[in-house]
């Protein structure tokens, strides 16, 4: 997921093993404090291949940011196209918001910028990111042709060269992103594929354009004219901040920071490296691994495999689960297919009694994706070739570099002391679970073996929360439908931020669509869009469009995650073009006795997506390069973390609740139950979350490439997982550690968390500091709330975001919140 690349974790579709239990609190690295009072210098969020096209070609923001962690503890558009979407005003949903008493809705009815258009053709999509290449190609071609700095230094200006050069950007972004999108969401398998070969054309482009040196001569000369280059070689730990911008001659620290990282760029891009083999070989590792990751994705985006049970064998899933299955017939009749999408596999792990269904339905999942193994080795490979032609150690000192942590070393000192320190409340939970185990198998006469399996987790942990906290998540989300959940959240988000949500009708739609229809604006009939709006108390100004796309279809991506479609930014006119952003989730789709009900964990889920995309309607930038989400990885998940303490707070779990038939909201006692169970076997979460770590790190730091080559990847993941968790897999039972492929579903290594999945555990430091500082005493405290969204959510990326905690802080960051909601204070 959230700079979700999801593109994604979360080039997200990767991952659709166990959504997070959000509930729990990942784990960090107890030195990082040391690191992040004195951190300056940061990344972009996502990994840019090329420096000034990023934004544009290889930014998607959805799932490589705005995916969730890998979860549980186991585990150009024209106009007068056919539309993408099957629209009609009869399919059309019931209305999120039925009245809003109180508000003069007339003044929200003519947003000043029309909704982006969904009407791409299999031929028009390739064809409109061709035309992009080629656009941004003839204005490269031009500036280098037209500016000679070695013969007048002076008229390589930011102005000259690198304003046009992120104005063409600005405007590419309105469209790349969405070309892009369609493989993720588009019901039709011809656009899928389209969308796919669009992401290749402009990925390999970016990679050409990030190896220009003509270009890059261009860059360098402005930065040593503007004496930013000196300046920064002085003390190059200095924050870039207003005094040394405007030092510079540059307008804002927007533009100084991107200078300071555009001709960085270049040169972690292979211009470091002489003209040549090296560089050659450079380049091609490049388009290799823009080809994998595209690959990789598709994959998983395309993966629709499935187990036949019968019902027997699925004796304690729940009824509403079982209606939603697929029926067999022919060789297959009397038995329910069973996927590995979310509203299938989750309540399967947690209810199903067959200690054999559970196991099986596991290790397959575990095995679904299989053809991206050597795609994740080749990946691996490639990486640590192409950080040791630029001198590195490896791929890991190569990505940490330009993050908080700096080194390898830092980031493992962390893990591992973390490691030792959760391991003895790891075991501890282990033998409270296993104990239930047996009982369980004892009154229900099954054998036991003595061990605690990786796919009894999950059954147990809930059992557990039942029998010993009264908590029962079935009935808990009888108070938590999801479209009512909804309004309940965006009537949070109104109060706290000064925002106002309108939601689009099918009339609303034809009469602000280019081109006039409603279908052209939306990618599917389930799609619900709102315009979004500033209150009155904020100006009553325009802030963007939000998608919701919340129910699982073949083809579309399969986990969470907000992908921003089209980021803001200041036009050269200085007016300002506003973001439009969309959740793509797989909530169950309600049926015919019940409307789509969320567990507790799905609401916080939920609510993490939507603080991503409030994020990104926030965003108030310059450049589209640093609008909304696009902050360094280290961060970049803070602010959607710090949000999901509003789902563990009574009142607001009471505003959002009010149950399906009776309307009634959560009972305090209920209330007062779930909230004590947010740190249930969170020892044995964080150790999974440290599991994922140690792994990312692990492929990523070989002392040689030879011994990377010996590497065996199954057997290294499956085997950290149970030397971290002690829960034991097929290997407990005779099987060789060769057993799962978990790797090949791992989409956050592939997607942009490369030697960075540490990343969602820092910014649980900041979002935990920042929650108890300022909102833990009062969470619907609106002065605090629109000061944290101009302070924060408005900045994106524009500037450190070490300096953009401090200001709000008022202070350096501490971990000592962090630690004190972990129990480890």
């Amino acid at each position: 997921m959230a700079e979700p690349r999801l593109p994604i974790p979360v080039d997200p579709a990767a991952i659709e093993v166990l959504l997070p239990t959000t509930n729990h609190f990942a784990v960090f690295l107890l030195l990082l404090s040391l690191v992040l009072f004195s951190a300056t210098t940061v990344i972009l969020a996502a990994p840019r291949i090329v420096p000034r096209l990023s934004a544009l070609f290889t930014q998607l923001r959805h799932t490589r940011v705005h995916q969730a962690p890998l979860g549980g503890p186991f585990t150009a558009v024209t106009t007068g196209r056919p539309s993408l979407a099957t629209f009609t005003s009869t399919s059309h949903h019931s209305a999120i918001f039925t009245n809003r008493p109180g508000v003069d809705m007339a003044k929200y009815a003519n947003p000043p910028q029309p909704p982006p258009l969904f009407t791409g053709t299999k031929e028009s999509i390739v064809a409109d990111a061709k035309a992009l290449c080629e656009r941004t190609r003839a204005l490269l071609d031009a500036q280098v042709a037209s500016i000679k700095p070695d013969e007048d230094p002076s008229s390589a200006t930011f102005e000259s060269v690198l304003l046009p050069q992120t104005e063409d950007e600005n405007e590419s972004s309105l469209s790349s992103r969405i070309l892009g999108f369609y493989q993720y969401v588009s019901g039709d398998s011809a656009l899928r594929d389209a969308s796919t070969e669009a992401e290749k054309i402009m990925d390999e482009f970016a990679i050409e354009c990030s190896m220009r040196e003509d270009v890059f001569r261009l860059v360098d000369a402005v930065y040593k004219n503007s004496g930013l280059a000196d300046s920064l070689a002085k003390d190059k730990d200095r924050v870039i901040d207003a005094t040394l911008a405007k030092a510079a001659g540059l307008a804002d620290v927007e533009s100084a920071r991107l200078l300071e990282r555009e001709r960085k760029s270049y040169i972690r891009n292979g211009l470091g490296l002489p003209e040549g083999p090296q560089r050659d070989r450079f380049k091609e590792i490049k388009k290799r691994l823009s080809q994998i990751q595209i690959a990789f994705q598709k994959n998983l985006n395309e993966e629709n495999n499935g187990i036949w049970f019968t019902p027997e064998e699925l004796d304690g899933v729940p009824q509403d689960v079982l209606d939603t299955l697929e029926k067999g017939t022919g060789e297959n009749e009397g038995k329910l297919r069973l996927t590995f999408k979310y509203p299938d596999l989750f309540p399967t792990l947690k209810f199903a009694k067959n200690p054999e269904t559970r196991r099986r339905v596991f290790v397959e999942n575990e095995n679904k994706c299989n053809q991206n193994v050597p795609l994740f080795k080749e990946a691996i490979l490639l990486r640590d070739e192409a950080a040791r032609l630029l001198g590195y150690p490896d791929h890991a000192s190569f990505r940490i570099e330009d993050k908080m942590a700096k080194t390898p070393k830092t980031v493992m000192d962390f893990l591992n002391d973390l490691k030792s320190r959760l391991a003895a409340g790891g075991v501890k939970e282990i033998q409270h679970l296993l104990e239930l185990k047996k009982k369980d198998h004892e009154e229900r006469k099954l054998p036991f073996d003595g061990n605690y399996y990786l796919w009894d987790h999950r059954f147990y942990d809930r059992m557990m929360i039942e029998h010993e906290y009264s908590i029962d998540e079935n009935a808990i989300a009888e108070y938590f439908p999801l479209k009512s959940t909804v309004a309940g959240m965006l009537r949070i988000f109104e109060e706290l931020f000064g925002l106002v949500f309108v939601e689009l009708t099918p009339e609303d739609r034809a009469r602000i669509s280019p081109t006039g229809k409603a279908e052209d604006i939306s990618w599917h009939e389930d799609v619900i869009i709102f315009s979004v709006w500033d209150d009155a108390t904020e100006g009553d100004g325009f802030v963007g469009y939000l998608y919701l796309d919340l129910h699982p279809r073949p083809g579309k991506y399969g986990h969470a995650a907000n992908f921003s479609l089209q980021p803001g930014f200041l036009k050269k006119d200085g007016t300002r073009r506003y973001p439009a952003t969309a959740l793509v989730c797989n909530f169950s789709k309600p049926t015919e006795k019940k409307p789509s009900l969320l567990k507790h964990d799905e609401v916080v889920t939920l609510f993490h997506e939507l603080g991503h995309g409030i994020h990104d309607l926030a965003g108030r930038t310059r450049y589209a390069r640093y609008h909304g989400t696009s902050t360094v990885r280290d961060f970049v998940e803070a602010p959607s973390q710090m949000l999901e303490n509003w789902c563990w707070t009574p009142s607001q779990l009471k505003s959002l609740s009010s149950h399906y038939e009776t309307g009634q909201p959560i009972p305090d006692d209920l209330i007062e139950k779930l909230i004590a169970t947010k740190h249930v076997n969170d020892a044995l979460f964080n150790l999974r979350q440290l599991h994922f770590g140690l792994f990312d790190m692990a492929v990523h730091t070989p002392k040689t490439h030879e011994e990377l080559e010996k590497l065996d990847v199954s057997k290294l993941y499956n085997d950290l997982r149970v030397e971290i968790s002690q829960i034991k897999g097929p290997e407990a039972q005779g099987e060789p550690s060769t057993w799962g492929n978990g790797q090949a579903t791992f989409g956050h290594l592939i997607g942009g968390y490369d030697a960075g999945y540490y990343g969602y555990l820092s910014s649980q430091v900041y979002s935990t500091d920042m929650f108890y500082t300022v909102f833990k005493s009062n969470p619907m405290d609106s002065v605090q709330g629109r000061r944290y969204r101009h302070t924060v959510l408005e900045k994106g990326g524009s500037q450190d975001e070490m300096l953009t905690l401090e200001q709000f802080l008022g202070r350096k960051p501490s971990t000592e919140a962090f630690y004190k909601e972990l129990g480890l204070a």
